[in-house]
């Protein structure tokens, strides 16, 4: 049953139409590498406030998400806002941006918006799934000039996609798009496949990495791999890191977020481990 969104003062309404997308601007894992916490802002941002860390969802909302799955990851977001809030220190502003694909491109709200004053609006399934037409949008909107505009110092941002089943439109280009977009390269990302049709080697595709894509068969194993996934992303992200190599060297930036985007990976691998039940292995209701 559909939930009523309470109105918040200064909080844009949710983005009615259809988003007009457009085309817009791996590294490997660093080894043997010690981590240090140090303050700096690897994308160029100036300022010398809260830093901002901006969690994007991307969410299939295609017609064969409708019904129990829909439902399913509409309760399970409404139960992590709380968690995420919980998400970072005191000096890190942390934000949400949801993209929703089906045959239209929407974002659930107009901007990023704080996660003290987020609420979910819940998300109904129908239409084909435009997830090359998302990934254009998506690198459209992650610049200074758009959804990562804050005045303050920025976290790379964490980008997490879910899915039940592979792209009805030509998701390559949408993902060669989205591949020239630095904020995308420096990113940490993760996705879930949701169901049998999901298709892993895709995923990994946008992850870069195969540590950093999760299955879900069951309502269960939904919630359990989204709360992993997006909670333990969040706390990486919003860390503040340097390396250096054995010979005590500042490595580069591209080595910092590789590394961020390696720990990911294991964790999340490591958490998955610890949450498997070996007696879910079809869909359970789906």
């Amino acid at each position: 049953m559909s939930k009523n969104r309470k109105e918040k003062k200064g909080a844009p309404a949710p983005a009615e139409a259809e988003v007009k997308t457009s085309a817009a601007e791996n590294t490997q894992p660093a080894d043997d590498l010690d981590i240090f916490d140090f303050d700096d802002d690897p994308l160029g941002a100036t300022g010398v406030s809260r830093k901002s860390l901006v969690i994007f969802f991307l969410i299939d909302t295609s017609g064969s998400m409708r019904g129990t799955k829909m439902g399913e990851l509409n309760t399970v977001m409404e139960e992590l806002i709380p968690e995420i809030r919980r998400v970072g220190e005191a000096d890190t502003e942390v934000k949400v941006a949801v993209l929703t694909f089906s045959t239209d491109v929407k974002w659930m709200y107009a901007e990023p918006i704080a996660i003290e004053d987020f609420e979910w609006a819940r998300l109904a399934a129908s239409g084909v799934t435009s997830m090359g037409e998302a990934f254009k949008e998506l690198s459209a909107r992650m610049s200074r000039n758009s959804f990562l505009n804050s005045p303050s110092l920025s976290f790379a941002p964490v980008i997490f996609l879910m899915t039940d089943g592979y792209p009805s439109d030509d998701y390559k280009e949408g993902l060669d798009a989205l591949s020239k977009n630095s904020w995308y390269k420096f990113g940490l990302k993760a996705a879930l496949g949701i169901g049998s049709e999901a298709n892993d080697d895709m995923l990994a595709e946008f992850t870069g990495s195969k540590d950093t894509v999760v299955h879900a068969y069951s309502g269960n194993q939904l919630a359990q791999m989204i709360k992993i996934v997006a909670v333990t992303a969040s706390q990486i992200g919003s860390k503040s890191m340097t390396l250096s190599d054995q010979n005590e060297a500042e490595l580069s930036d591209e080595d910092v977020y590789a590394a961020k985007q390696k720990m990911l990976g294991q964790q999340i691998q490591d958490l998955v481990k610890q949450n498997e039940s070996d007696d879910v292995s079809f869909d359970t209701g789906w």
